[in-house]
């Protein structure tokens, strides 16, 4: 085979030599932006996805946990007041409305008690329990043997979510409320699924639009619908169908045992 000259070599490299190395770079510049654009946002969106998610841990879980103690801790202080009381005075005291003024009891809600403390404020509620009414309409204490409506308030979710479970309660359900001295036994008449934040009327001393005409002894329990927002109100109205006294044991009514 013949040798090929230099001159036939350097034209053969002219024609099929390498590319050149800047035409290259410049091929692939506006793809590599378009990656490193890409990559940089997705772990932008991974990131702000783990933030998403340890704030959803958080409001749901972590402050569960927290109120959670909270209310117990003072629960504990009131049963032990009482307990006190009885020691030194021989029988069940007055009600103190400072540290708390009762114990809610739902079977159909949830297990065990729900401590019940003056004012629905975050503040308030926050702690665990379940509030009382004292603006824009004050509610009526059971207490007060007057008539009228113990209207309550308490989270659905996060902070204890003592009321997660108010859509499990049917009519005919009791409402039984604890104090040191009297259980008081209602029963879950009517059912508001959903209505105003800003409904006012459900608190009434005669709550009409639960179908009541006539003054009673009632009590309403109201939380944020549906399950994780504030949006509306969810509603139960109940009616007291009689009182029981404390004894000795503090033995519960029939409907909690």
């Amino acid at each position: 085979m013949a040798a090929t000259t230099d001159t036939e070599h350097q034209e053969h490299a002219g024609e099929d030599g390498p590319p050149d190395p800047g035409a290259g770079r410049r091929g692939r510049g506006p793809r590599r932006i378009v990656a490193q654009t890409v990559s940089v946002f997705g772990e932008l969106l991974i990131t702000a996805g783990l933030v998403m998610g340890l704030f959803v841990v958080y409001s749901l879980w972590w402050t569960n946990v927290v109120a959670d103690r909270a209310a117990d801790k003072q629960a504990e202080k009131v049963r032990d007041n009482w307990a006190q009381d009885r020691v030194g005075g021989g029988g069940p005291g007055a009600l103190d409305t400072k540290a708390g003024i009762g114990f809610l009891h739902v079977p159909a809600m949830s297990e065990g008690d729900i401590l019940v403390e003056k004012g629905t404020s975050m503040k308030v509620l926050n702690d665990g329990v379940a509030g009382y009414y004292t603006d824009p309409v004050k509610a009526t204490l059971p207490t007060s043997d007057k008539e009228g409506n113990f209207s309550l308030a308490a989270h659905r979710d996060g902070h204890g979510a003592k009321f997660h479970n108010i859509d499990k309660i049917d009519k005919g359900d009791p409402i039984v409320f604890e104090t040191k001295d009297t259980w008081y036994v209602y029963k879950a008449y009517a059912v508001l699924p959903e209505t105003s934040k800003f409904n006012v009327d459900v608190l009434d001393g005669i709550p009409e639009e639960s179908g009541k005409k006539k003054a009673g002894h009632y009590i309403t329990l109201t939380t944020c619908t549906p399950v994780y927002t504030s949006r509306y109100r969810y509603v139960v109205w109940g009616e007291l169908v009689r009182t029981e006294k404390v004894d000795g044991e503090r033995t519960p009514p029939e409907e909690l045992r």
